[in-house]
């Protein structure tokens, strides 16, 4: 009998349909069984209750042992929407004093997170106040499936340094997905060391599993309690912040506004730093710190916005020793060269001002008379020897790896959230405004005296007085001392070596003693402690220029150097100076009663135009605008006769 190839086929054909389907249902039953955790957590959640137990915050202190941040308690009012049943609204309205109306604007708010679940704990209401706390505990049992949560408060012994320290808030869906150790309601740093140090904070959670009847009521602790965990505290944190110094330089900034940046050369540790204007950070807590947050915000002088490390600035003469310093590591002058000074750099049609001195005139007294010719001349120089560089292009990217070698252009790594990189442009960037080849050293001369370009941090600045201070290095600047049960990390001890010999800083050293002695910065000429400054006026087009000071004391055992950064403020020796002086004075002499005094005063000298808003550069946004509006090198300018 002849046999049917069709019937055969048919059989294999309905083999395979069954052992899909088979498969399919295996498949969907690893999913439920074994994949899926949703039907497990529905039956879970009908026989326990895991309450989430919080645990201490760290606290923070200074690098004297000063308690800065600590925790007081605070509840929040959560629930579990599967386990609530009707309940008298107004009776709960009325315990906790909030309206009909509002009890639904966070009903529905609440369902319409995106991690609204009926099976998990949902915050309905935070913040509770001792009062309605105490109203809510009466009453509780009246509310099934409403808990009270105890949580932490941050607190602060000093109304200061809200930019280091920062803040925490209620974690939002990004915060939740990024990192599951969060729910919602739950709390994390927001901006400062709150931000970067988050994990070492926030400790570890604990967990309470209570055991529920058939009815869901609440019977005891299940397995008595063995099953729990118990939270752990987090890391307490001690700054290298002295907060006493912080205090002062922030009364200092009264008025005005600007940076002061004040570090330990040999450790890199951050004594002081100082964002005006500042604001208290405990208005960033409680139930009002959605209203502050807000009018910070709004606040036209940007006082949350870190001018020490965020905000970008022309660095002005303070830049000129590092162009002492290249040119000497280039071959390009000796502490004996000389160049002219006719009131300024005069050549080709181009005036870049100065004040009178005289001339010519060697390195040291350049530095300490902050000759813009001499440095404009240099750096001339350097571009346009092709003998030894083939082309300005290479040339200028010599320069900017040396700038880089000593912590221009690009971030420190301190370890705060924020940090600009400042600028320092490359040979790239010069072809695509003026074309390959089409520029020498003096189309843009402006660089040679910090102007131009040219954009560095108060940070920066602060990091390179550490460098010259410490003859050729410099330390990751960081403001946490030490981690306690961990240290200190490893990138806040990282030795960063400039490419310039160490023997060429001496002469840099010498003449900002000079600038002190008998120079631009004879205001912080302070008997005993050798002091060692360079000031810098740097040209604004939005208004006044800017007054700044880099030094640091004593000249051959340094302690601390220092960056004043006060925007609009005129010449470097109005205020940069002074107020450098001071902050020297008070960390290596202590508290006085003339010291205080002398601060007093500093502070009731205010700076802030209010009619000129617009020609300030209080927003954060003038660095940004002055490179737009310098792109040509500085003609028939007066810059360094008001140092």
């Amino acid at each position: 009998m002849r046999k049917d190839y069709n019937l055969e086929k048919r059989k294999f054909v309905i083999g395979g349909f069954i052992m899909a389907i088979v498969i399919i249902y295996i498949i969907r039953l690893v999913q439920l069984q074994v994949l899926d955790n949703s039907y497990k957590a529905n039956a879970d959640s009908n026989a326990f209750m895991e309450k989430v137990i919080y645990p201490s915050r760290g606290l923070i202190y200074d690098r004297n042992g000063n308690l800065v941040v600590y925790n007081t308690p605070e509840y929040d009012l959560v629930m579990i929407p599967k386990d609530v049943t009707p309940f008298d609204t107004i009776d709960f309205c009325n315990t906790l004093q909030i309206s009909r109306t509002e009890f639904d604007h966070r009903w529905q708010e609440m369902k319409k997170s995106r991690n609204y679940s009926a099976f998990t704990q949902q915050v309905f209401m935070n913040h509770l106040t001792p009062e309605d706390y105490g109203r809510l505990q009466e009453k509780l049992y009246r509310f099934p499936g409403f808990y009270v949560v105890q949580r932490i408060l941050r607190q602060y012994n000093y109304p200061n340094a809200a930019n280091v320290l920062g803040d925490i808030r209620e974690v939002n869906a990004r915060d939740i997905e990024n990192d599951d150790y969060y729910r919602p309601g739950d709390y994390t740093g927001d901006l400062g060391i709150e931000k970067s140090y988050e994990s070492w904070l926030r400790g570890i959670k604990g967990k309470e599993i209570l055991i529920r009847d058939a009815t869901g009521k609440i019977k005891g602790r299940y397995n008595d309690g063995n099953d729990d965990v118990s939270p752990v505290a987090g890391n307490n944190l001690k700054l290298s912040i002295d907060i006493e110094l912080q205090a002062y330089g922030e009364m200092l900034m009264q008025g005005k506004v600007g940076a002061i940046v004040c570090i330990e050369p040999k450790t890199g540790e951050i004594l002081a730093l100082v964002s005006s204007p500042t604001y208290d950070p405990s208005l960033l807590m409680g139930k009002e710190r959605g209203k502050n947050y807000r009018d910070l915000v709004n606040n036209r002088l940007k006082p949350l916005y870190d001018r020490s490390i965020m905000a970008a600035y022309p660095p002005g003469s303070t830049f000129k020793p590092t162009q002492g310093l290249i040119f000497l590591q280039e071959g390009i002058i000796t502490t004996s060269t000389v160049f002219p000074c006719h009131r300024g750099y005069v050549n080709a049609g181009l005036r870049v001002g100065c004040h009178g001195h005289g001339s010519p005139i060697p390195l040291k007294p350049a530095l300490q008379t902050s000759c813009n010719a001499y440095f404009c001349w240099g750096f001339k120089y350097m571009m346009d020897k092709r003998s030894k560089y083939g082309s300005t292009g290479k040339a200028f990217e010599v320069w900017k790896n040396h700038m880089v070698s000593m912590g221009y252009g690009y971030k420190l790594g301190i370890d705060m959230p924020g940090e600009s990189r400042g600028f320092i442009p490359n040979t790239a960037f010069y072809d695509k405004i003026y074309g390959q080849g089409q520029w020498v050293g003096q189309t843009i001369i402006s660089d040679a005296i910090g102007q131009g370009e040219i954009l560095a941090t108060p940070l920066q600045i602060a990091n390179l007085s550490a460098t010259i201070a410490n003859r050729g290095y410099y330390i990751t600047p960081h403001v946490v001392k030490n981690i306690e049960g961990v240290g200190v990390l490893k990138k806040s001890l990282e030795r960063h070596d400039t490419d310039i010999d160490k023997n060429y800083y001496n002469a840099i050293v010498e003449g900002m003693r000079m600038a002190v002695l008998g120079g631009t910065c004879t205001r912080a000429n302070i008997p005993g402690l050798d002091v060692c400054g360079k000031t810098g006026t740097a040209q604004n087009p939005h208004g006044r220029d800017h007054s700044i000071f880099m030094g640091f004391a004593p000249m051959n055992d340094p302690k601390i150097a220092v960056c004043v950064y006060v925007e609009n403020a005129g010449f470097g020796a109005a205020f940069g100076v002074p107020i450098g002086a001071l902050m020297i004075q008070r960390y290596l002499r202590g508290n006085s009663p003339g010291i205080q005094a002398q601060g007093r005063a500093m502070a009731s000298r205010h700076t802030i135009a209010y009619p000129k808003a617009k020609k300030t550069s209080a927003t954060g946004n003038q660095a940004d605008n002055h490179k737009k509006s310098n792109v040509k090198p500085v003609t028939d300018s007066n810059e360094g006769n008001k140092e």
